[in-house]
């Protein structure tokens, strides 16, 4: 018995140790760490004020679009919203049915001098800026398809947009309005 007992302590001693790999690297560190300076291309995306871009005239982005954010519909009738600290912006809207109007509500419009143009690629789209109301509840109008104006105090400002009763012409398609 005492014999097999000296013969299991060398067993246990020998199953415990374990030797540890040692590794040598010539000449230091074997990763290198650099950081890559990025292009600065003098300008931000947010910058380009007369450029669409190409994803807001996909199909999908068109629905939602149509149905998304800032925006009601009610009896013909579209409002959209907009922050009058974005400015300058575009924005794409469809009419569907000769007797829709646009109001376009820009909220925080705190600049003396509003400047929009309705842009599209029909020929023959009779819409027009039908009225603008002041941060004051003043309304004035009509207008052609391109509006400069003076705003006396900051405030909200609607655009009006709709058929233009005193011509002919299509009232269905896409167009979009650019304000500055």
């Amino acid at each position: 018995m005492k014999k097999s007992f000296l013969l299991l302590i060398p067993l246990m001693m020998m199953s415990c140790k374990k030797e540890v790999a040692v590794t040598e690297t010539a000449g230091g560190d074997s990763l290198m760490v650099s950081e890559e300076k990025i292009p600065q291309t003098g300008f931000d995306s947010v910058d380009r004020t007369n450029q669409d871009s190409l994803i807001n005239n996909a199909p999908a982005t068109k629905e939602v679009l149509r149905t998304g954010v800032m925006r009601e519909e009610k009896d013909r009738v579209i409002i959209r919203m907009a922050d009058g600290e974005r400015l300058p912006f575009t924005i794409g809207e469809e009419f569907t049915d000769k007797h829709d109007k646009l109001i376009l509500k820009i909220t925080n419009f705190n600049k003396s001098k509003i400047t929009a143009k309705i842009s599209t690629k029909q020929q023959d789209f009779n819409i027009r800026f039908n009225q603008i109301k002041l941060p004051d509840g003043k309304m004035d109008g009509p207008f052609m398809r391109e509006v400069t104006y003076d705003v006396a105090k900051p405030g909200e400002v609607w655009l009006i947009i709709g058929k233009n009763n005193m011509a002919d012409g299509k009232t269905i398609g896409n167009f979009s309005v650019s304000v500055e």
